[in-house]
């Protein structure tokens, strides 16, 4: 099965020079860890994640609001393409100890594809929990 076949088409992203405030409220809003961050033009720049937020920007003691994006993001992020086999993908995850991947497509975030969504699906759930034990066993500290 390939990327395509599983990943969510409806990204939600935001851009580097907006606030972290902005970014909290769009992942409440729309019910998501993470959000890719993107130039203008649709280019992934980074990550940044709701541990983002609380970890470097409110525990940090920094205001939220005058907090820009790219202050808190995860740089160097991976993505897959869409003619990807869902199969690679996880064991990109595992590697990278990642839950989420977003789906590039000629430069652009087209999408994004999560354990989650491999796991809704049957014949992906044991990969989904495989990949989900390795990344849960080695997590990255963060610097």
């Amino acid at each position: 099965m390939l990327v395509s076949e599983l990943m969510n088409p409806n990204v939600v992203s935001i851009t580097p020079d907006e606030s972290a405030a902005l970014a909290a409220r769009l992942l409440r809003r729309h019910n998501v860890g993470s959000l890719p961050v993107c130039s203008i033009d649709g280019r992934l720049r980074g990550i940044v994640t709701d541990r983002d937020i609380v970890l470097r920007c409110v525990a940090a003691e920094s205001d939220p609001e005058q907090t820009k994006v790219r202050e808190i993001m995860s740089r160097g992020v991976v993505g897959v393409s869409p003619d990807a086999d869902v199969r690679e993908a996880t064991r990109l995850m595992s590697a990278e100890q990642v839950r989420r991947l977003p789906v590039i497509d000629e430069g652009r975030v087209i999408g994004m594809l999560s354990l989650g969504d491999m796991a809704k699906t049957a014949s992906f759930g044991m990969e989904a929990s495989k990949a989900l034990s390795e990344i849960s066993s080695n997590i990255k500290r963060m610097t």
